[in-house]
């Protein structure tokens, strides 16, 4: 049996399982295949390199107390050995700071050769979330009780699992990077005429995948696949195609099933560091409201290309 078969079947078997064990959202990226860390631990390192990361997500743009998200990610392997290390924090904000939720996180991967182009690598995630909810700064109708049992910066633990297998041209993974589903707050034992109400951290399963095909000598196209499931939350299936121009630029677009299309552009100004852009457009209804002007990401790596040269991957990944 040729091994990459095997190696997506244990990736598939092991996906099936985690889908059965029980699935809030985590933060959604358009520029996800140059993110992949927050995703999946078991990234981790796989650059071969020293490589800073930073992404800014404003959603919706023109909408008030609409979403924002920005991540900073540092990862490296550890040289000589078959380790690779790494840190990241999110930071989401929703309704103006009515809700702020950070995560900070440290990672752990470990790689083994499968065979001479191909590797597979085990990581692991743990750290935590600081969440604050001030129901103060809602906007409320007349004569509204306000209420007053906000969350002010709980820390609640968390970890997290991943696989990554990769090749120079192909790769593929499953995670779940917050195996813990925390409850915040929960009212249960009130007035039994009061509203229920829990707020919890659900786990989020990812699958992701992609492909770079040398179309020539200049110009390479890589389609890729981010696929996120969660309970109590319809399926969510990102589709990207991308081609790369003489190692330097990039553009393409993406579809997220039922929800967004969107446009990517980027730019590798030097070895150490690429420019990012993406756009989305909403194709359900808020898309085509008028105080609704899209999202942006703008995302700037940076890496130490001439640290650990010989290990460097493709760029595309």
């Amino acid at each position: 049996m040729n091994i990459r078969y095997r190696i997506l079947t244990f990736l598939a078997i092991t996906f099936i399982f985690l889908a059965e064990a029980s699935a809030q959202q985590d933060a959604q990226y358009t520029q996800y295949m140059y993110n992949t860390m927050t995703v999946n631990p078991g990234y981790v390192g796989s650059r071969g390199q020293l490589s800073m990361a930073g992404l800014y997500r404003s959603q919706w743009v023109g909408l008030e107390g609409a979403p924002s998200t920005f991540t900073l990610n540092l990862h490296s392997p550890i040289r000589n050995s078959k380790l690779g290390y790494g840190v990241s924090i999110v930071n989401d904000e929703i309704g103006d700071g009515t809700v702020q939720e950070t995560y900070l996180d440290a990672m752990v991967s470990y790689t083994i050769d499968v065979s001479r182009d191909a590797k597979l690598s085990f990581g692991l995630k743990a750290g935590g979330n600081i969440l604050s909810l001030d129901f103060a700064k809602l906007r409320n109708f007349d004569n509204e009780v306000v209420r007053t049992d906000n969350i002010d910066s709980r820390f609640s633990p968390n970890f997290g699992l991943g696989m990554y297998y990769h090749t120079n041209s192909f790769y593929a993974g499953l995670s779940a990077p917050n195996l813990l589903q925390t409850e915040y707050f929960d009212n249960t034992n009130r007035d039994a005429s009061s509203v229920q109400f829990v707020s919890q951290e659900r786990i989020n399963f990812y699958f992701i995948t992609g492909y770079v095909f040398d179309l020539n000598g200049n110009l390479k196209f890589k389609p890729a696949l981010l696929t996120k499931m969660v309970g109590g939350a319809p399926l969510q299936v990102d589709l990207s195609a991308n081609f790369m121009f003489n190692d330097k630029f990039t553009f393409g677009a993406a579809y997220r099933w039922d929800a967004a299309l969107s446009a990517l552009v980027g730019f590798q100004v030097s070895e150490q560091f690429m420019l990012g852009l993406a756009y989305d457009r909403e194709t359900t209804e808020l898309g085509g409201t008028q105080f609704n002007d899209g999202s942006f990401e703008v995302f700037l790596r940076f890496e130490l290309v001439r640290s650990f040269q010989r290990l460097v991957s493709p760029r595309f990944f």
